[in-house]
């Protein structure tokens, strides 16, 4: 039964006169799991939103949408509020309440169900998701995976026939985006609720997949199983082949054919076997070492808390960055990893502790440190893209050079908030890039951002790395820190519990660490990125 029916639908944002959505033409049954990727701005959150009345947004559109045989535009407020769930990229601007039992009723309650009805629905959401203990408990005690957890409590809590996620994991740590999207997987399997979902982090949700589709300049170019689009990969385009999870890019670079391996199981199986007649003479990387130029900041013994009266967010905090490092950051939602870099910064003040920059006490120091935040939508004021540029105060070429270097070029008349979520991360680093600082914090910068840009970004950073500057990041993207950075620090339980060199870091963890490394470290040692394991599996098969 088809569900969703989008007939030669077209769209565009006021004031421009480009096309968001070109003649888009897709049906979607029931019951079925269907992934949606594409570059940032092709038009993927801008076509689910089409799907839910209540998000869709301002323009001129033309085409139309049906919802089980009949127009979207006529349901009822009620049936549109129930049938169809929309779960946002930012748990926080889909909350609307304090706490977790009044976001869990609140939906059922602005439809008017009865009290004895709620407390049913919200008890059985509540036993189903595992929120026993959370409960009671206010908003803001809450860890990003459990808001997220609640934000699709709080559509399911509706019955709901469809489920439309907008990247539901890009702010979610490793454990908590496998289990969210187990979660989902689960409740598309057990209860057959069609799922539409856009993710640029594909390593676990390709497998899920029903489908997948291929998102380009606001058309539909790829419509396909995930086993299809692996058998077929290198007939597709460059940005469909860096899309793809590890397993997929890594067996497509050392074999001519054969089926591609979707999960880390079926990758260490295949490698497995692909090696098994083959003599390993070389079965481990050497990482690279790290020139010592000194150390950019030195933090001791930091404590911090927002409440006077309240639980320490830091405690005892020590860590040193070295001079011209990519210094990444990692562990779960609420460690404190976003607080630790507001108080680097100046805008939070630590209870005790000290902070030096360049050997010199922080409150010293002239050095340029520029923090950009994990919602970077706080940094704009202006009308324009380009205005937000010269709010900086760079001259014309300054800013053509970065925004070219970022890839909003071709951005420069439109508002901030009319482009997307990765491309708004770009004009973010673009701002704070105009100013030359030496040392930067980045609060997850690739949140957003496709693989593509990733990769551009990482040459990125290497380069300011060359010039000297100090990159610290807060960052859930292993795949991306595995690349580029090179210290990794844990946080926990409001501290710094491990330091490493970023191979050491990855190699010696089971569940934060690389797909690339999960699938081959009962054959090879030290294989952290794909790159790693494609030399090693080369080297073993020439003659």
């Amino acid at each position: 039964m088809e569900q969703i029916i989008c007939k030669n639908l077209n769209f565009s944002y006021p004031l421009s006169d480009e096309n968001a959505l070109d003649n888009i033409n897709l049906s979607v049954r029931k019951g079925e799991f269907i992934v949606l990727c594409g570059r940032s701005g092709c038009g993927k959150t801008t076509l689910l939103r089409h799907m839910k009345a209540a998000v869709t947004p301002a323009g001129k559109r033309s085409g139309e949408i049906l919802f089980c045989g009949k127009p979207l535009s006529e349901m009822n407020s009620r049936d549109a509020a129930m049938k169809i769930g929309f779960v946002m990229q930012d748990p926080d601007n889909q909350i609307v309440t304090d706490k977790v039992w009044h976001e869990l009723a609140f939906g059922l309650e602005n439809l008017g169900t009865e009290s004895s009805v709620i407390r049913l629905k919200a008890a059985e959401m509540a036993a189903y998701f595992g929120m026993k203990d959370w409960f009671n408990k206010k908003i803001s005690e809450l860890s990003g995976g459990q808001k997220q957890l609640l934000n699709l409590a709080s559509v399911m809590v509706m019955n709901p026939e469809v489920i439309i996620f907008d990247e539901p994991t890009s702010q979610l740590d490793p454990v908590a985006a496998g289990n969210f999207l187990a979660t989902v997987s689960k409740i598309n399997r057990e209860l057959g609720i069609t799922v539409i979902m856009t993710e640029h982090r594909l390593e676990e949700v390709f497998a899920y997949a029903d489908r997948v589709l291929v998102m380009e300049n606001g058309r539909i170019t790829v419509d396909c199983t995930p086993k299809e689009l692996t058998a077929s990969i290198k007939n597709t385009s460059e940005f469909v082949r860096l899309s793809m999870p590890a397993t997929v890019r890594i067996h497509s670079a050392v074999c001519e054919n054969g089926e591609s391996p979707l999960t880390v199981n079926e990758g260490a199986r295949w490698i497995s076997d692909f090696l098994k007649d083959k003599e390993i003479k070389f079965n481990r990387i050497i990482p690279k070492k790290f020139e010592d130029k000194g150390t950019a900041l030195k933090i001791k013994n930091l404590f911090f808390r927002y409440d006077a009266k309240g639980a320490d967010i830091l405690e005892n905090l020590s860590l040193e960055v070295p001079k011209g490092s990519i210094f990444a950051i990692m562990g779960g939602n609420g460690a404190g990893k976003s607080t630790l870099l507001k108080v680097v910064s100046g805008q939070l003040k630590a209870i005790s502790g000290k902070i030096e920059i360049f050997g010199e006490k922080a409150v010293k120091s002239k050095a340029k440190i520029l923090y950009l935040p994990q919602n970077v939508q706080t940094l704009f004021t202006r009308k324009t893209v380009l205005a937000e540029l010269e709010e900086m105060g760079a001259d014309k070429r300054k800013i053509n050079e970065i925004a070219a270097l970022t890839g909003i070029e071709k951005l420069l008349d439109r508002h901030p908030y009319d482009i997307s979520g990765g491309e708004q991360q770009r004009l973010g680093l673009a701002k704070i890039l105009l100013k030359e600082p030496e040392i930067l914090l980045l609060d997850e910068p690739t949140k957003g951002m496709d693989c593509e840009f990733k990769a551009e970004f990482a040459k990125i950073l290497e380069a300011l790395k060359a010039e000297g500057k100090t990159v610290v990041m807060v960052s859930h993207d292993i795949e991306f820190c595995s690349v580029c950075a090179d210290f990794c620090a844990m946080m926990f339980d409001s501290t710094v519990v491990s330091v490493k060199d970023s191979n050491g870091f990855f190699a010696g963890n089971f569940f934060y660490t690389t797909s690339a490394n999960r699938m081959t470290r009962h054959v090879f040692e030290n294989c952290v990125t794909d790159k790693d394991v494609i030399s090693l599996c080369k080297k073993n098969i020439l003659p």
